[in-house]
């Protein structure tokens, strides 16, 4: 009956689908949650106010393929995205930048150091903290050591459960000092929120004739991927096979359980006009929760009373019911422990493993996007 199956409506999932789909195939889509979206998924609270069920995700990119792709299914707010740390009652432009330096440092000595800073790493760049506080030159390593302390130490243990030397270089690299007075979190020519939420462009890119869409679908419950080949309901299904689920858990995590960070929301509301003025404050040196998301000032929705919140406190994740798999653990140990997994489908040339938990890896919104175009066209060469 289908030509491929698409294991999750996510980022992912949904692109690959509708891709297939327009290249001439009947494509299945298996969700095991009871609505599409995967962690997008956003929804009107009993408030009216449009909120992320996962947490916030802003869309933000400079490739021009993934944002002409996606803007077929959704006009746009777009805006650039700010985000302030609460550093002891302090409000700091992040990522930590020149416009951070001067509130920290005063304009006199702030301008010193930009010069330095500037000299060692050129003007515009974005350097990671863990390579300042390798600098031969103590003025930097001053400054290192704050960002250090106030920005980056207290947040990174509470969202990873770790200290910054124990995480991996690629987690760490993403979160630098910026040499430039460009507030924004996201430096992309695109930034900002599907108009109508990311729910309504997923559902517009699923509406095809050739996809059929089966939510509250666990495909453990249909499917079994053995050595010798896929089977669908009992029966060898030799079409594609595109599985974005944590890969651990469609083996019954028969080698171990994959480490994730997991994360618990907590939602407020408030029938006030705003609770913070602005869209994301991170609390990097206080409180068990690492940042508190104002929906309205991100989704651009103004035509609703009060105002909504969400706070966020990290934990490990357990497999528990409820807990959701958000951020893989990078490290050897882990990435070893994944490839087992992977190797157990490397004799099946049908299944194609795509996405955050199906790769076990770290991924924004438009590079999952742009790989599932990419895939999409390999498989229909």
């Amino acid at each position: 009956m289908y030509d491929s199956i698409i294991i999750g409506s996510g980022a992912a999932g949904s692109t690959v689908a509708r891709k297939l789909a327009e290249a001439g195939e009947k494509v299945l889509v298996l969700e095991k949650r009871p609505h599409i979206g995967g962690n997008c998924y956003d929804r009107l609270d009993a408030y009216g106010i449009l909120i992320h069920e996962y947490g916030p995700h802003i869309f933000h990119t400079n490739e021009e393929d993934v944002f002409r792709f996606l803007s077929e299914f959704t006009d746009w707010h777009l805006f650039g995205h700010e985000v302030v740390a609460n550093v002891h009652g302090e409000l700091l432009p992040i990522p930590f930048n020149l416009n951070t330096l001067a509130k920290v440092y005063g304009q006199e000595q702030a301008k010193e150091l930009e010069q330095i800073l500037i000299a060692e790493y050129g003007a515009g760049s974005r350097v990671p903290i863990m390579e300042l506080k390798k600098s031969a030159e103590p003025k930097i390593r001053a400054i290192a050591d704050y960002v250090y302390e106030n920005v980056f130490l207290h947040y990174t243990m509470k969202q990873w459960g770790q200290t910054p030397e124990e995480i991996d270089p690629e987690v760490t690299g993403r979160v630098p000092v910026l040499l430039s007075r460009d507030n924004r979190y996201f430096q992309d020519k695109y930034q900002g929120m599907p108009k109508d939420g990311y729910t309504a462009m997923f559902e517009r890119m699923l509406a095809h004739p050739r996809i059929t869409v089966k939510t509250s679908a666990d495909c453990r419950d249909c499917m079994e991927f053995a050595e010798t080949g896929v089977l669908l309901e009992g029966t060898e299904f030799t079409g594609n096979v595109i599985y974005t689920g944590a890969l651990d858990e469609l083996f019954g995590c028969v080698y171990g359980r994959l480490p994730y960070r997991s994360l618990d929301f907590r939602l407020e509301h408030f029938d006030k006009e705003s609770f913070q003025g602005r869209s994301v404050v991170n609390y990097t040196v206080s409180e068990e929760f690492t940042r508190i998301t104002e929906f309205k000032f991100l989704t651009g929705q103004q035509d609703t009373d009060g105002t909504t919140i969400v706070r966020e406190y990290p934990f490990a994740y357990t497999g528990a019911k409820g807990e959701i798999p958000y951020y893989a653990i990078l490290n050897d140990k882990n990435r070893g422990l994944y490839q087992k997994y992977a190797d157990r489908l490397q004799s099946l040339k049908n299944v194609y493993l795509l996405g955050r938990l199906a790769e076990y890896k770290y991924y924004n919104i438009d590079a999952i996007v742009k790989k599932a175009l990419q895939l999409a066209g390999t498989i229909r060469r």
